[in-house]
Order: C-alpha cells, then structure tokens, then sequence
C-alpha cells in the first residue's frame, strides 16, 4: 500500500506525461504482481465493490477524533474530498500495516455481507496502521473514486514500455471482461484470456481535431468523409452464435437495445461491425436529447421504443469471417462492409453514408448544414488509413462544426478535487430572464491555471451566501459558455439543457449587464427543432 501511495503522489504533482509514464514504468518494475493488476483495474474503472457505504467512514471518523459535526462539514467543505479529510482529521497511526495492495483490497471485499459492529472494527485498526497518504488511498478503495490524471492511453504506454510488449495488443488485452481477482499480471498485458470469451471488442479507432485547413491535407480524392454523427459509439460483436452490444466506455449494453437483437440472425458468426448508436426514424438521425430517454433504462415501454426508436449507423468492419480486418485498408474494409449492410437489408442498421465532393470547398459547404442532420461535423479518414489504436495523428481527422456560444454570469462556484481541492474550479452560470437570472449550465474547463487563481481570488472576496460547499457570489463575472446542442429539459429551471457546456473564454470585456438573456437561448432552441 505505501508503495501505491507513493505512487499516486507522484502522479498527482506532476503534468508532465513523460514523468507520469516514467512514474508508472518504475512502479511496475517494483511492484507484486497481484498489486500491478489491482492499479490497471483501477485506473480502467474496475472498480471493487463498496463495502461499506460513505456515510458509515464519516459517522466512525467523527467519533474518533471527537470533532464536531459542523466542524467536520466545514472541513470537508475546504478539502474538496471526503476521504481526505477524514485522513487529515485522524490521529497518527499507533502501529504498522505492511500489507500489499491487493491484500487491503481482498480483506475489504471480505466484508461484504458482514454486520456494522465487525466492519467498524475493520476500518479502525486500518486507519490505527496507515500513515495518512496511506489513509488516503485506503479510503479511496471504499469510495471507488480515483481521479488521478491517467488516462487509457497512457497507461498502455507505460506497460508497453515496461514489458516491451505492442501498445495495440495490451490496448485490446486489457478492455472488456476481466476478473482483477483471478487474473494474472502477465496473462493479462498478454492477453492470454482475449480469444476466452466470445463477446471481446476491440479498441477503438480515435480521431484527433483537424487542427489546419482541410486543403493542406493534399488531394480530397484520397480522403473519405463521413458525418459525424451525435450518438453513443459502440461496436456490435456477433461471434458463436451471439450478439453483444458494447460501448465506447466499455459497457455491455445489448439489453438496453432490443431494436438491434435481429443481428443475431442476421449478422454472419465472426463479423465486428464499428458504428454510432443513434435515435433513428424512417433512416433519419433524431437529437441526442431523444436519444437521452433510452440510456440507462434497465426496463424499456412500449412508449419508449415509439418515441425513441434506435438505429446504428455503421462506420467500419474490424472483423470479417472471423478475421481480424483490421490490418486492411479503409478502402477495402468498406467494401466488404457495403456487402455486409445490403444482406442485412434493414432501416435499422445503416452504412453511415460517405459525404460526396469534388473539392475542400464544395465539402466545407456540406459541412455547414451538419447540424440540419443532427451530426456535429465531418470525420476525414485517408483510404489507405488502417484500422489503429487510439489516435494515430494523420490519418483520421474530425471537422466539428464550430459550437453555440453564449455570453453567462458566474453565480455559484464549489471547490473541485485532487490537486484543484483548494480552488473554487466548478462554476454555475446563468442568463437573464427579465430581472431575475436563471442557471444554464455548470463548467469547470476552460480557464489556464492564472485565471483559477484569479476567479478563486473573486470567490473568496464576494461570497454572500453558503451552502454546503456551495458559494453564491455577486454576479459580475462574465464567460462565453461553449456548447455542442441545447434540447428542451423538464429537470431544469430554465427548461432547457446545453450539450457538453465548457468555458470558451473570460469575457473581461463585458459586465453582467451585457449578458445573454433565456429568450436567446429558446429562440436557438425553436430554430433547431
């Protein structure tokens, strides 16, 4: 555990993702297997089972160090993070723990189903035989929430780097279906266990933003462009007589979409087919917003399938007969795909069309009604382009049309975590309705680190209300608020909600007079349904 603590902290102090991929490499050529394991499934989102609920870690902490609950609270609220704060409030651990991550881990899965009294006795003598960092990663594994800056890509790059393996083959080994109790370390960046299980996907190709003009990438006649279109990205795997439905998050979600069950007759064995999943009507794509009603529904009506009937637009063939096809190039995959497509014959599963122009400029006019088909822009894909990993920067390209704005006031602002628990980073904006403002979005990216500490500065100087760790501030802050789509929302005050809202840039050029007002925001709404 000391060591996984170390771990994090060097982690968390660096920016630098040179030094974040040396930290991991270094710590995987000294740490137990079984502890190697335990820290790729928690920086994948494999998560152990909580054992024991937050509340009960509070309650017990408060009662250890006699603190007043409301001192407590006020504490929690300037840290930013519970399990912090219940490390910091402690007193200092009387013995030593010397235990190994995945030994904490099992231990902590050994409480499930045991009463209060032995769980209390449990965590207890943990936090009698931590030192506080170590206190602090403990209490994450209850609470499940590492938020530590390492992202998929980079930690495939510090394993391939450690073992010397191909970053493609540990990218696929170690997404999808596996038990962190079970596995070994080497079966697992090995991919011993991929060809195990027939519903295995594969990594996603990712695009990076076209970051020059469309003309500078040379002939349009050796691109291929396609909508981009607004949905959930999955893959659909029909292997051994079954159909599974994956996300790009990497979630098994084939129950949520019955409209799709038919490729289980329709689909040939050994065939991987890379799409969007989309709110779809008579071949046409439907809003997110409609989309939105179908995510997450353990039980589907019959309303439901009516008013928001799904569709899979299909970008790509990864695998073929029961080949990977990925190695082939996008001329020839689509092919076979448009074969695929046709014997299915169904309104349902569709080949994304491919956007006909004979010039960048005739292109960037298709571009300009992308919203018109509910699609956020163009992806550029060269012909020759194979079917990668990740992102491979040259090949794949995404042309979004450029977002709505909005000119808001701060009015609410809350502290965030990790290394920004100290500064007021999560903002809540709104606009003018008459003489009252009304809340349209919140945001915490956008700003450079100068401009936290510039806004933290105007938090603290013009709270006038608190709640919880909530601060109401005067409203004279203006931000140009940046978002992908607006869509009417019974949830929000406003009765709206923005798509993907982000802080474009501080207008200091504005006062809180000049900001825009809820009928802007509803006559954008009228003019996009």
């Amino acid at each position: 555990m000391r060591r996984f603590a170390q771990l994090i902290q060097e982690l968390e102090l660096s920016n630098k993702t040179n030094d974040k991929i040396a930290a991991l490499v270094q710590y995987f050529t000294e740490a137990n297997d079984k502890d190697k394991v335990w820290v790729i499934a928690l920086f994948t989102g494999k998560k152990p089972k909580r054992p024991i609920k937050s509340a009960l870690l509070k309650y017990w902490a408060i009662e250890i160090t006699q603190t007043p609950e409301w001192l407590f609270t006020e504490s929690y609220t300037n840290v930013g993070d519970l399990s912090e704060t219940i490390a910091l409030l402690l007193p200092p651990a009387q013995q030593q723990a010397d235990l190994h991550l995945h030994q904490w881990i099992e231990d902590l899965h050994g409480l499930e189903g045991k009463d209060d009294d032995t769980k209390k006795a449990f965590i207890l003598n943990a936090w009698n035989s931590l030192e506080t960092n170590e206190r602090f990663i403990f209490n994450k594994l209850i609470s499940g929430n590492f938020r530590i800056g390492v992202s998929a890509k980079m930690l495939v790059n510090a394993l391939a780097k450690f073992s010397d393996l191909d970053s493609a083959q540990i990218t696929h080994s170690i997404m999808g279906k596996w038990n962190p109790y079970e596995i070994t370390f080497h079966d697992l960046i090995a991919g011993e266990h991929v060809n195990t299980d027939s519903s295995w996907p594969y990594p996603f190709c990712l695009a990076y933003a076209l970051d020059t003009e469309p003309e500078n990438l040379g002939d349009i006649n050796l691109w291929q462009a396609e909508w981009k279109w607004d949905g959930i990205r999955g893959q659909i795997v029909k292997r051994n007589g079954e159909l599974f439905i994956w996300s790009r998050g990497e979630e098994l979600v084939t129950e949520q979409f019955p409209e799709l069950h038919f490729l289980l007759d329709s689909l040939p064995d050994g065939t991987v087919l890379d799409g969007e999943i989309l709110a779809v009507k008579d071949g046409a794509v439907l809003p997110f917003s409609t989309l939105q009603q179908r995510l997450n529904r353990k039980t589907i009506t019959k309303k439901e399938l009516e008013n928001a009937p799904i569709g899979f637009f299909v970008y790509d063939l990864l695998e073929h007969e029961g080949d990977d096809f990925r190695q082939e190039i996008l001329a020839s995959r689509r092919k076979a795909l448009q074969q695929i497509i046709n014997n299915i014959n169904s309104g349902q599963v569709l080949l994304s069309p491919v956007v006909e122009a004979s010039s960048w400029d005739e292109l960037a006019q298709e571009r300009a009604r992308s919203r018109e088909l509910n699609s956020e822009g163009l992806m550029l894909k060269k012909l020759d382009s194979l079917y990668h990993s990740g992102r491979k920067r040259g090949d794949w390209w995404k042309w979004k049309v450029n977002p709505y704005t909005v000119d808001a006031v701060m009015i609410y602002a809350q502290k965030g975590s990790g290394r920004r628990a100290n500064f007021f980073t999560d903002y809540t904006f709104a606009v003018r309705d008459g003489e009252k403002l009304v809340t349209i979005a919140k945001a915490y990216s956008g700003l450079t680190d100068q401009e936290i500490k510039e806004v933290n500065s105007f938090v603290n100087r013009n709270a006038v209300e608190k709640f919880g760790p909530v601060r109401t501030v005067k409203p004279e802050l203006v931000f140009e608020i940046a978002f992908e789509g607006i869509a009417e929302s019974k949830r929000h005050k406003a009765g709206l909600a923005l798509r993907f809202p982000r802080i474009l840039r501080w207008r200091k050029d504005k006062n809180a007079s000049e900001i825009n007002t809820l009928q802007d925001l509803q006559q954008l709404l009228q003019s996009t349904l």
